[in-house]
């Protein structure tokens, strides 16, 4: 194939697409640009810590997949990521490493828009959110403020997702979910 056909398949794949190196962001297409709201320029050479809203949230994302990249190459889920303008979007998202021994080192990232519309796994929009946030470890007064939810709302989701799926508490739950995925 042409490289210049590669390079236009690469750049108009109806996914976004990014190489990182270590967390930072050294290639990405069009889409990826769009999906988060920047221009290319802004992206390259930056830190994915710029696409979180918080420190604590970009660590723990880190920690999520690392185990599975170590150990088969790649990693899967749905989360919900941020775009420039503050919004929230959910998003399935996959990586895959290209060095096994230090799984961040280099890094493809894909991330495939999730309309509102669809109910993956027959989640509503709300579960999905509230799953999104447990998957990066937050508690449910913290996805409450985030979602301005009480805290026993968020409960209320949690106890309805473990019953829906037949799990016993959250961390089942999220494995299930992965599971799924993968």
């Amino acid at each position: 194939m042409d490289i210049d056909l590669q390079k236009l398949a690469f750049d108009q794949a109806p996914v976004g697409i990014a190489l990182t190196e270590q967390r930072v962001i050294r290639a990405c297409n069009t889409t990826f640009c769009k999906l988060f709201g920047y221009d290319k320029p802004a992206l390259i050479g930056q830190s994915f810590r710029m696409l979180y809203q918080e420190e604590k949230e970009f660590e723990q994302i880190r920690d999520i997949g690392i185990a599975r990249l170590k150990e088969g190459g790649e990693y899967s889920d749905e989360r919900l990521v941020h775009h420039r303008n503050g919004q929230m979007f959910w998003v399935r998202f996959r990586a895959v490493t290209l060095t096994s021994d230090d799984p961040l080192a280099r890094t493809v990232l894909s991330f495939a828009p999730i309309p509102d519309h669809v109910a993956d796994y027959s989640l509503t929009k709300r579960e999905r959110q509230v799953v999104g946030f447990l998957s990066k470890g937050l508690t449910s007064k913290e996805i409450a403020r985030r979602l301005t939810l009480s805290p026993r709302t968020v409960e209320d989701y949690r106890l309805r997702l473990c019953k829906k799926f037949n799990v016993k508490n959250t961390t089942e739950l999220l494995s299930h979910l992965v599971a799924l995925e993968g």
